[in-house]
C-alpha cells in the first residue's frame, strides 16, 4: 500500500480511539425494537417498546404521519397537555414518569379533534421515533 494512504488511516484510527477514550464522541443512538397501534375510533396511538435499549423520553421526538400526511400538530416528549392532543398520555409520555422508555411499556396518545388528520378506519400511521436527532425506530400500523 501507499505510505501516505496508511499514515493517514492509522491517525485517523488513533483519533477515533483517542475520541472515544476521552469521551469526545456522541453516545450511539439506543436500539430498540417498537410495535404501534392505532385505534380510529379513539384516535389514539398506542407504541409498545417491545425490547432493547431504554429509550430517553426527555431527548426523543416523534413524528407521526397519517396516510401520507404528517400531523398538523406533532407530539411533544414528554407532555401533558400540548397543542393538537388530548390531555394525560399514559406511560413514558408522561412528564410524570421516570423517563426512561423500557421494554414491555406502553405509551399512549390521543389526538385531540384541532388537530389533522384525524383517523378513519384502513388509515396507514407511520410512527418515527427518534433520539437527539438519530432515528431509533419507525412502525406502521393500519387504523382499526
Amino acid at each position: 500500500m501507499d505510505r501516505p494512504v496508511d499514515l493517514t488511516v492509522a491517525i485517523l484510527v488513533s483519533l477515533a480511539v483517542a475520541g472515544a477514550a476521552l469521551g469526545l464522541l456522541p453516545d450511539p443512538a439506543p436500539t430498540a425494537a417498537f410495535a404501534l397501534r392505532a385505534d380510529a375510533a379513539g384516535d389514539s396511538l398506542t407504541l409498545t417498546h417491545r425490547g432493547g435499549d431504554p429509550v430517553d423520553v426527555r431527548a426523543a421526538t416523534l413524528r407521526v404521519v397519517v396516510s401520507g400526511r404528517p400531523l398538523r400538530h406533532q407530539p411533544q416528549t414528554p407532555f401533558f397537555a400540548t397543542r393538537g392532543f388530548r390531555s394525560g398520555p399514559t406511560g413514558p409520555l408522561n412528564p410524570g414518569s421516570d423517563g426512561r422508555w423500557t421494554a414491555g411499556e406502553r405509551a399512549r396518545l390521543r389526538l385531540a379533534a384541532t388537530n389533522v388528520p384525524l383517523l378513519d378506519p384502513g388509515d396507514r400511521v407511520t410512527v418515527t421515533l427518534r433520539v437527539d436527532g438519530n432515528r431509533v425506530a419507525r412502525v406502521v400500523a393500519r387504523a382499526r
